[in-house]
């Protein structure tokens, strides 16, 4: 069981989580992350780890309410406990002085970014941080990132701040404007990564992609987040979460992802169900 010290509430989609968890924030390394479970019945959902105290012995992490147990995980409060996290899992981020370096995150990615953008800069890089969100309303974690990169890029999909567009766009801009780049990150949508490639690839700079969103067991046995890579076939909680990705089949990736939404929506309705009708046996209880 695992205490929780806070869980806040970033925007209308993004929660923070602060747990006390000692051994994993004095073990955990950027780019590593644990696997989550709410209770004994629940489902186990991968979550990269986005700060790190050791002093305070406590980890952060920050997760996007998109289904039912992330909603579940939105209504637990400071004091209760997790029944369990598991970590730290999966490799750490490959740190060393590159040079410049570029980090995408979009939307909930900009968490595990932050982590990064940290070690990279602490490993003597110019940090140069691109994040990318739908909104202004959705912007989260700008000053904890401008403390952790040299220079910082805001996009907004419809430009109601900053860079008007995708994070990919703004990455290619910089490279049109002659910006040496020695090696770029991108943690995000799935098909955000694949266009990162996309703009990267022809210029031969070195991109890493984080695959942690596809996992289910976290520890390599049930083979749900297999990779189809041009060095074969690859497990991304165990060879990961940070891959190569020219290597990448985002293809093959990108068709899969979506192969639970229906049974995703169907355990999403019986919870929110579940939920009305525990509020309801409550609200009776007042009236007694």
């Amino acid at each position: 069981m695992v205490t929780i010290l806070s869980n806040t509430q970033l925007n209308d989609i993004i929660w923070q989580m602060d747990l006390e968890a000692p051994r994993i924030a004095r073990k955990g390394l950027a780019g590593q992350f644990v696997i989550v479970m709410v209770d004994d019945y629940g489902e186990r959902i991968p979550l990269t780890l986005a700060d790190m105290d050791p002093v305070g012995e406590r980890i952060t992490l920050v997760y996007q309410v998109s289904g039912k147990t992330s909603l579940q995980l939105s209504q637990v409060e400071a004091g209760e406990q997790l029944s369990h996290v598991v970590g730290p899992l999966g490799h750490p981020a490959e740190v060393q002085e590159y040079g410049t370096v570029v980090l995408l995150g979009g939307g909930c990615g900009v968490a595990p970014v932050h982590a990064q953008a940290k070690a990279f800069k602490d490993g003597g890089n110019e940090v140069i941080s691109i994040l990318g969100f739908r909104s202004s309303d959705l912007v989260f974690w700008e000053d904890k990132m401008e403390t952790v990169s040299d220079e910082l890029i805001i996009c907004t999909d419809d430009g109601s701040r900053g860079f008007h567009g995708f994070t990919t766009q703004a990455l290619e801009s910089q490279i049109e404007q002659g910006r040496e780049i020695d090696r770029v990150i991108s943690i995000g949508p799935l098909i955000m990564m694949a266009n990162t490639v996309k703009v990267t690839r022809p210029h031969y700079i070195p991109t890493i992609v984080s695959l942690n969103a596809i996992m289910v067991d976290g520890t390599g046995m049930c083979g749900s987040c297999r990779v189809s890579t041009t060095d074969g076939t690859k497990f991304s909680c165990v060879d990961g979460p940070d891959m190569n990705g020219f290597q990448i089949d985002f293809d093959e990736l990108l068709s899969r992802n979506s192969r639970f939404h229906e049974q995703e929506a169907i355990s999403l309705e019986h919870f929110k169900k579940e939920c009305k009708c525990k509020q309801a046996v409550q609200e009776v209880e007042k009236c007694k």
